[in-house]
Parts: structure tokens; C-alpha cells; sequence
């Protein structure tokens, strides 16, 4: 956490609400509330030379990891196709690694995308692995060294077995299988309603090594839980770039004067009303910010993250993927984000940032049926925009400083439904840039079992339709992120109190340079 001031000063406190985005007579205003935001001091063991960010990518509604990382050896596909009814002509069953692509257009999807495809990890575990065919992006990443899996990931109040499960005896986290419970859990540790992720929390502890303190933690797909903090205000900016307050190019109803007055308006107050005063200070920082980023954020054509001399209208090449189902290239919105990622990186000198986290998120994961096409589209997006955007940062001489990892509700059952798959708990995630230790799958890639006649599986990996039991905890996920970010041993458990839960030997999962 954050340390308060022993006695801050009226000008220190000033100087730290202006941090904040909060105005003079707005900190007067909140009285205490104001007081204890500005008081808020630097983090004490925070290593912040240089620069890095942590970019995490939320698959919402819960990825099928067992149609993103498969294990192919002839007992686990066995388990796979049995349990994804690979017979039947509706299946969401991959084909097996060599298959070629069908030809015919009436052929399901699966058939005409052919096989997996085949990986080789540094450690094999002893088995064989393939990823989904549409995620050729992100094989090459692979074997390249730029990417990693980190094999059946979750929420867990701590280490727990099969068999304590189903005793009762074992402590759950809240709510599972909920989606919007459970993406919160993912983010801040707490059911739907927790104001604090786990992102905003390491933020907290970096805001004074930045100069724009309100661009330290940035949201590009709305509000979320895992970038807020205390301190650390999320700002929210549209792929586009910073969002309007009014009309288009600073004017409304075509006019800059109306656009000015209304603005001035909003940043008025005409009593001490706390709410009214904190949102003028909130219109006036986004003003504010609006102002600093038409200066200081490169235009989408001005770099390697765009193709200039584009007109009016024209869609960008490199922010276009193939769409597996129609054979058509088709608007990426996840590298549209990761665009304005990298370019807002890119004012991070005139910015003044050493430390930032950004949330991108993409929806669409929640494949009770159709999941075929949904769930082969969406991980093309994906695969298509992790290696765009690695190309981008490589070009920018910054991807040894950026890291990029994905995160979900959950994973899914490993039974289909039909032309679907269920809720799940734990799913494998992606951990890419230039300081991974990619090339590799870190935790113990999870025993594919066969329906017990009971609802449940004959695997101690897998419970009821063969969700998955995670063994990584999403804490041990998240440390191994903030130790790269700078955080030390004792602000990690402070960020991650229920590391205290797994040994120490458990805490860094060692994909990290």
C-alpha cells in the first residue's frame, strides 16, 4: 500500500491533489476525503528507472483453453475428441495436427481451418502440445521466443486438490462459475463490486515516478476493476485517442466559442456540494488531459503503429486480420486498442511517465453455442493483434519494456453442449514482449479425463463436465507481473495479500527475465 505523510504540508497536498486531477477549491470541498487522496505518498521501495508497462488483455466472457493450448499425445486427444463429441458434424472439436484444410465451403469450419498446430516447448512435460489453427500470429511469437503459455491459471484462495473440493473442506473463491463475479475476482480479488484491482493497486505504488500522474493507469474498452486504485485514477481513452468532451474538433454545434462556454459550465460550481465540485474536477482533468494528449499523442500515421497517408475513411492495413469464416480481412478492434497503446508509449517522454498499466479487453468469449466461428474469429483477432503489436514495440525499441498478458472469467468445461462448451475455473494464458522467457509453458499442463457416469471426470485436473481445478493462482500470475514491473517482495504482499498463501517457491512462476 501507499504510505501517508507523517504531516504533508498545504502545498504538498495541493501538489499531489493536482496529481490527481483534483483542482484547489475541489480538495477544499472534500475535506477529509480530499485530504487523505492527497496525502498519499510515494511508494518507498518501487524500483522505477527507466520505463515499463504492463498491458493487460481481458478475453471476456470466459476463453475455451482447451481449444487454445491443446495436449496432443494419443491418451489426452483420445479424451479431447471423445469429450467434444469430435463425431458429430456440429462439433467443437479441433482436427487432429496434419490435417489439411477442406476445401469444400460447405465443410464445418473446423475442417476447413485443417489441424492444430503443432508447438514444441523447451520443456515437454512429456507430452505433445498444439494451438488453435487460427492463431498462426501467435505460434510464431512462440517459437521465436517473444511468447509464453502459462498453463491453467485461477482464482484459488490457495493451494487446493480434487479431493478437498469436493469434500467441502477446501475454501473457494466467491461466486465461481458467475461471469461477472468472476471477472471482478480476476481483478481485484472480490466479487461484482470491488472498487480496486490488482493492476491500480501497483499503480498506486508508482504514481510519483510520473510526471502525468493521471495517465499512469489507462482503460481503452470502458470502465474496469483491474486498472483502478486508490490513488491511481483510471483515465479512459478511446482507440481513437483522448475522448471528446462536446463536440468533434473542439467545437459544438460547429461553433469553438459555444464549446468553450459549455466547458467552462461544466467546470463551475455554484455551491460546496461535494458531488458537484468532484464532477467539475473530473470534467476539468479530462479537459485537461484531452488538451495534453492533442499535443503530446502521435497521430495513428506517424508511426510504425499505422499506415500513413491513409484517406478519410480508409481502413488501415496492419489494423486489419483475416477472418477465418469468410476468408475476408476485416477491422481488428483489438490491435485498433493495442494502436493507442502504443501510441500513447509513445508520448511517454513528453508525458513524463516511467511506470504505466493499460486494460484492453474484447468480448465475445462467452461460447455456449456457435462457438465454432465465435471463439475461431475472436482468437484470430487475438493471434493477429499480439503479433501486430509486437511488431510495432519491436520497431519502437521499447518491447523489452512492455509485457502483454491475457486474462478471462474462466475457462470452459471440456464436454460440449452441442455446439458449445460451458463455464469452467481455470484456462491457460498468454505472456508476451521482449522480456518473457517465451518459447515455453510454465505450470503442469492439466490430465484430460473421461466422464465418470457420476457428471464428473477421472482426472484429479478436472471437476464436473471437466472444468478445469486451477493449480496457478491468479496471485502467482500477478507477482511474477509486478516483480518485471518493480515491485518488491513486501509491496507484493501487500498488493497480493493471498500470496501469503503459497510458498515462496510458488510466487514467481519464472516466465520473466
Amino acid at each position: 500500500m501507499t504510505r501517508p505523510l507523517s504531516n504533508p504540508t498545504r502545498r504538498e497536498l495541493l501538489r499531489r491533489g493536482a496529481a490527481l486531477g483534483l483542482t484547489q477549491p475541489a480538495l477544499a470541498g472534500l475535506g477529509g476525503l480530499g485530504l487523505s487522496l492527497a496525502a498519499m505518498g510515494p511508494a518507498a521501495a518501487a524500483s522505477t528507472s527507466g520505463y515499463k508497462a504492463l498491458v493487460c488483455l481481458f478475453l471476456v466472457g470466459g476463453n475455451d483453453a482447451y481449444n487454445t493450448l491443446l495436449a496432443t499425445d494419443s491418451a489426452s486427444w483420445s479424451a479431447y475428441g471423445t469429450a467434444r463429441n469430435a463425431a458429430m458434424p456440429d462439433s467443437i472439436a479441433l482436427a487432429s495436427v496434419g490435417t489439411p484444410p477442406s476445401g469444400n465451403l460447405r465443410s464445418p469450419l473446423h475442417a476447413r481451418l485443417g489441424g492444430v498446430l503443432p508447438i514444441t516447448p523447451q520443456t515437454s512435460q512429456g507430452r505433445t502440445m498444439a494451438i488453435h489453427p487460427a492463431m498462426a500470429g501467435a505460434r510464431e511469437l512462440f517459437t521465436g521466443g517473444r511468447l509464453a503459455f502459462i498453463s491453467n491459471v485461477g482464482p484459488l484462495i490457495g493451494p487446493t486438490t480434487k479431493a478437498a473440493y469436493l469434500a467441502g473442506t477446501a475454501p473457494k473463491p466467491p461466486k465461481l462459475f458467475s461471469h461477472n463475479d468472476q471477472q471482478s475476482v480476476w481483478q481485484s480479488f472480490t466479487a461484482e463490486g470491488g472498487t480496486r484491482g490488482w493492476g491500480g493497486r501497483m499503480a498506486d505504488l508508482v504514481l510519483s515516478a510520473n510526471t502525468r500522474s493521471m495517465f499512469t493507469s489507462v482503460a481503452l474498452s470502458g470502465n474496469a476493476v483491474w486498472p483502478s486504485g486508490q490513488g491511481a485514477r483510471m483515465y479512459q481513452l478511446a482507440p481513437t485517442g483522448a475522448i471528446h468532451i462536446g463536440g468533434p474538433e473542439g467545437t459544438l454545434f460547429g461553433s469553438a466559442v459555444a464549446q468553450q462556454k459549455m466547458l467552462a459550465l461544466m467546470r463551475g460550481t455554484r455551491n460546496n456540494n461535494v458531488l458537484e465540485r468532484e464532477h467539475a474536477a473530473t470534467v476539468g482533468r479530462s479537459a485537461d488531459a484531452e488538451a495534453l494528449l492533442a499535443t503530446a499523442m502521435p497521430g495513428a500515421g506517424d508511426g510504425p503503429w499505422g499506415t500513413g497517408g491513409l484517406g478519410l475513411n480508409q481502413p488501415d492495413p496492419l489494423l486489419q486480420y483475416f477472418d477465418p469464416e469468410t476468408g475476408l480481412m476485416m477491422a481488428n478492434p483489438v490491435a485498433q486498442q493495442l494502436q493507442a497503446v502504443a501510441r500513447m508509449v509513445a508520448a511517454r517522454g513528453a508525458l513524463g511517465m516511467s511506470r504505466q498499466i493499460f486494460f484492453v479487453g474484447v468480448s465475445g468469449f462467452d461460447t455456449h453455442d456457435t462457438q465454432a466461428s465465435r471463439h475461431t474469429r475472436l482468437l484470430a483477432q487475438v493471434s493477429h493483434a499480439l503479433a501486430y503489436f509486437d511488431s510495432v514495440t519491436t520497431q519502437m525499441a521499447v518491447s523489452d519494456r512492455i509485457t502483454t498478458f491475457t486474462a478471462s472469467d474462466f475457462g470452459r468445461s471440456l464436454a460440449g453442449n452441442g455446439d458449445g462448451s460451458d463455464h469452467g475455473w481455470g484456462g491457460h494464458q498468454l505472456v508476451m514482449g521482449g522480456a518473457v522467457r517465451g518459447g515455453d509453458v510454465y505450470g503442469r499442463l492439466p490430465v484430460y479425463g473421461s466422464a465418470d457416469g457420476k457428471g464428473g471426470f477421472n482426472s484429479d485436473d478436472q471437476l464436473a463436465g471437466g472444468a478445469l481445478l486451477p493449480s496457478i493462482g491468479v496471485e502467482s500470475y500477478a507477482a511474477t507481473l509486478g516483480k518485471w514491473f518493480g515491485l518488491s517482495d513486501t509491496e507484493l504482499m501487500d498488493v497480493l495479500p493471498g500470496l501469503a498463501a503459497w510458498n515462496p517457491s510458488q510466487r514467481n512462476l519464472g516466465f520473466m527475465a
